[in-house]
């Protein structure tokens, strides 16, 4: 990389610099490689497999698939606006919860649905013009793990998106817990508090943030709605 600035090229092109690092070398290296990207003012075209890599260094992201482009964004905008399941999945840890739902309109709104699980949309959602045509189908539900919660306040401020969950694991992460849970027999993984006091083997009220939720079309697997 010195070797590289000295001749003051117009783009660097980099390719997977960090793999050979072990994990607290490359989180270091990043913060190197943002510092000269900012000192030097010249554009990076940075390749990698490590999404937390992208994530933290890019201000404009190109995901592929099987070398076909798949959305071209700010992280962000990748994060809370995937384009598809491909990108819903591989942005973010731990990735996006799937389930296949139908949207069924009731006298008080619309809802998704699997098994006996019933989860109202909010308005905004249920309103759109985009999911319409979908009413009666099925469809793809995403929800991140950060947007499933066990806080008791959580749970009562949403009685109409709130479900049963079995908690299999629970993994203390330090700041965070992750929760492996069974929902219907379908596996979910949310990301709670540290403070959480959900533990193995118990049942426990979980509510979806709906707010947060992503529709996508079954078989094309593109977004609906976010």
């Amino acid at each position: 990389m010195g070797r590289a600035i000295v001749r003051s090229p117009k783009v660097f092109l980099m390719d997977e610099p960090l793999s050979n690092l072990d994990a607290k070398l490359r989180v270091a290296m990043r913060t190197e490689i943002k510092k000269l990207h900012d000192r030097l003012g010249t554009t990076f075209i940075y390749v990698t497999h490590d999404q937390t890599e992208a994530m933290t260094m890019g201000t404009r992201i190109v995901v592929m698939k099987d070398g076909i482009i798949q959305q071209v964004d700010s992280p962000t905008a990748l994060y809370n606006t995937p384009n598809n399941v491909f990108v819903g999945g591989f942005i973010g840890s731990p990735q996006m919860n799937f389930v296949t739902v139908k949207v069924n309109k009731k006298a008080d709104g619309v809802y998704v649905e699997f098994d006996n699980v019933s989860l109202k949309l909010p308005e905004a959602k249920a309103n759109s013009d985009k999911l319409a045509p979908y009413i009666g189908k099925e469809v793809l539900l995403g929800i991140r793990p950060e947007d499933i919660h066990d806080e008791p306040a959580m749970v009562a401020a949403n009685p109409a998106a709130t479900t049963d969950a079995f908690v299999d694991v629970t993994e203390m992460m330090g700041a965070e817990t992750y929760l492996y849970l069974k929902i219907a027999d379908i596996p979910f993984v949310s990301r709670v508090s540290q403070r959480s006091t959900t533990k193995a083997d118990e049942t426990v009220k979980v509510a979806f943030d709906m707010n947060r939720a992503h529709l996508f079309d079954k078989e094309t697997e593109m977004a609906i709605i976010h």
